[in-house]
């Protein structure tokens, strides 16, 4: 049912972008969005995962540094039937993780130094078992693929915004410049609320897959109460674009801009998880 979610929720984002680039230009508008969604979806395939990486100074941990680290990856993609993606390390204190990687054959499984010191067997066993579980459904390259499309929409809306003031765009019947106004404000609101949902249907399958793997859905449940609270003491300087990447969201809301958060409750999260343990 996720599957069939997700797929939904990504062909309604292509098609908001490509009735952004209609209200902007008619049929060529739309064809232009149609080209432009196709070469922006090809970069982040083939590129997102070097782009995040580097942007967060990642170097390899190599396996004499960490050898119960990479015997831990190594056991459950076995576990996993996939096959063992590289680890690297982040360097910063702020506990997190997270991977990338557009096919289970090239994933990356990303930890910060932080969450290594703070983690015990089971709980480090819990986070590595959530980001296996990303790259086992492919979910890094929908994320990716999510996020590039809303990215360009909220592009296109502010372009929007120049051409309703000066009156170009859509036809009169459409609106004219207050439809294209309109339009430029609710698309990227669309958006995000599209993505958000995609974000947190995986991040809940993700949960499900880790406590599968190692058959201990505590471990995990205590690993996301621990990174919620020291999440809050050592924050990690994240962008919005790629804060949905982690394990837990670096970027801090409350009231109404937890609802825009692109991961779900971690109170929620955990109690899924300890419902699945065995009576």
């Amino acid at each position: 049912m996720n599957h069939i979610k997700t797929v939904v929720l990504l062909g309604a984002m292509t098609g908001l972008f490509l009735l952004v680039g209609g209200w902007m230009g008619g049929r060529s508008g739309m064809f232009i969005a149609l080209v432009l969604a196709g070469v922006m979806n090809l970069g982040a395939y083939w590129f997102s995962d070097a782009i995040v990486l580097r942007a967060y100074r990642a170097q390899d941990l190599p396996p004499e540094e960490a050898p119960e680290i990479h015997a831990m990856v190594e056991e459950l993609s076995r576990n996993a039937g996939m096959p063992k993606p590289r680890v690297v390390v982040i360097p910063h204190d702020s506990p997190n993780a997270f991977a990338t990687g557009r096919t289970p054959e090239k994933g990356v499984v990303a930890l910060s130094s932080g969450i290594i010191r703070l983690m015990d067997r089971e709980e480090l066993r819990g986070v590595i078992a959530h980001e296996l579980s990303h790259i086992r459904h492919r979910d890094t390259l929908i994320q990716s693929v999510s996020a590039t499309i809303a990215g360009a929409i909220m592009f296109l809306a502010y372009q929007m915004r120049w051409f309703a003031v000066f009156g170009g765009g859509g036809d009169d019947d459409d609106g004219g410049g207050l439809g294209l106004l309109l339009m430029a404000i609710l698309a990227p609101i669309a958006a995000t609320v599209i993505q958000l949902a995609i974000s947190r249907s995986r991040e809940y399958k993700a949960d499900e897959g880790a406590a599968e793997l190692t058959r201990n859905p505590e471990g995990l449940a205590s690993a996301l109460e621990r990174l919620g609270e020291t999440g809050k003491r050592i924050p990690l300087p994240a962008t919005r674009q790629t804060a949905h990447l982690f394990i837990v969201s670096p970027l801090k809301g409350r009231s109404l801009l937890a609802l825009f958060s692109t991961h779900p409750p971690l109170e929620e999260r955990v109690a899924r998880l300890r419902r699945m343990r065995p009576a």
